[in-house]
């Protein structure tokens, strides 16, 4: 390609740990190369993470180069040419340049080879087919500079293709231009997604679990997964109902409480009405335990919350705990269509801002004291005389508490004819 660009005044590259890497791997007939994400989130002023690593030495030459070098290196990936060079903490993942020397179908014979063009030509998108020299100068292959500028996410070479490779690819497509795209998705892209979906049916639920994680919290998420269920996407992923607008009033409640967003959060609002909902996700997409109780927490009778005065707000914040029933809170807040403009809604999300529980004051000895035996007894009346103190919100004074669990035994011997 003619067009050319430079990041050499990008501090990222000149670090110690990175001039390192590339100085070790760009020696004795070798060439090393940033390749990937860094390159594109450079190009498009964002931040850059990982600092991923193409080079022409085999993976064994890299290992003894590293140990040379007293470098710490670790077989990541050594079967697909991947080793991971760690310096000062920070990871450098090292891959050896592939090419297809035969395809067939789905399936592709690959070796390590030392064409740059050829391996670009490998990769998904044409902007995470850049690669960039040690001295700043970008390289393009697959037009992956002109669709920066125009930010348009479209696959390198015959999209079909690219999906047939990894079906995961349908999902990245939506992810990415959903992170860094502008408009509706490239045309050619979409139309071999739709083609291909049936194949989502062979991912498993952890690469798709990771997938829409990413893909819900980044920028243009929203639009992203409307045109994704135009598609008959989303039915086949999540196999129940989505709610767009609750997705978008999650993103609405997020900025108008200052949170960052968070994909859990974000999957609730798009699948969850009800707790059921959470367990087949949870069961689809093999959600972590703290994933699928945060869904299930938010789905449970997240309708009674609407109109909530302050009495009963503060019981509902005391039995959930803080960020349990804000995430309740922001779910009601999301599914309230027209109603979500009240005021009434950030008040009731802020109150653990403004007002921190009390412990339950009275304790297990309290109620021996009173006559009642440890066991199954004891735990019933310590419920009970919870109760009757957040019903008479949280009162601290001995006088009160002495009064709540008198009549709290009281009640229990009526009722077991004690």
């Amino acid at each position: 390609m003619s067009d050319t660009r430079s990041l050499r005044d990008a501090a990222w590259l000149h670090t110690d740990a990175t001039a390192r890497v590339l100085g070790l791997l760009n020696a004795n007939g070798e060439e090393a190369r940033v390749v990937g994400g860094a390159v594109r989130n450079a190009l498009f002023g964002l931040p850059v993470g990982d600092i991923d690593i193409a080079t022409t030495a085999l993976p064994d030459e890299v290992i003894r180069r590293a140990k040379s070098a007293h470098i710490k290196s670790v077989p990541t990936g050594i079967e697909h040419g991947t080793v991971t060079l760690v310096i000062d903490s920070q990871p450098f993942e090292v891959t050896t340049l592939r090419e297809d020397i035969e395809t067939f179908g789905r399936k592709a014979k690959v070796a390590f080879g030392r064409d740059w063009t050829r391996d670009a030509r490998r990769r998904d998108f044409t902007i995470n087919g850049l690669s960039l020299t040690p001295d700043g100068i970008v390289h393009d292959a697959v037009g992956g500079l002109a669709d920066i500028d125009a930010r348009r996410v479209r696959f390198i070479g015959d999209p079909s293709q690219r999906i047939a490779e990894d079906y995961l690819r349908i999902l990245r497509f939506f992810r990415i231009h959903a992170a860094y795209g502008e408009g509706a998705p490239d045309a050619a892209g979409y139309a071999a997604c739709i083609a291909g979906r049936a194949g989502l049916a062979e991912l498993s639920a952890e690469r798709i679990r990771m997938e829409m994680l990413k893909l819900v919290v980044a920028e243009g998420a929203a639009a992203a997964l409307v045109t994704m269920d135009d598609a008959g996407l989303l039915l086949r992923l999540t196999a129940g109902v989505v709610y767009h607008g609750a997705f978008s009033g999650m993103i609405a409640a997020e900025r108008a409480l200052g949170l960052d967003a968070d994909p859990v959060r974000r999957i609730g609002a798009l699948t969850v009405a009800v707790t059921e909902d959470a367990k087949r996700l949870s069961l689809r997409w093999r959600l972590s335990n703290v994933e699928t109780k945060r869904l299930d927490s938010m789905g449970h009778r997240w309708w009674r919350l609407a109109g909530m005065d302050e009495q009963v707000a503060r019981t509902r914040l005391y039995r959930l705990g803080a960020e349990r029933y804000r995430e309740r809170i922001m779910l009601a807040w999301a599914r309230a269509g027209r109603c979500s403009a009240s005021p009434r809604w950030a008040e009731l999300a802020t109150l653990p801002d403004r007002w921190t529980p009390p412990s339950f004051p009275l304790k297990a000895a309290d109620f021996i004291a009173r006559g009642i035996a440890e066991g199954p007894a004891l735990g019933h009346v310590l419920a009970l005389a919870e109760d009757a103190w957040l019903a008479l919100q949280f009162p601290r004074d001995e006088a009160a508490l002495k009064q709540i669990a008198d009549e709290t035994v009281a009640r229990f011997a009526r009722d077991h004819r004690l």
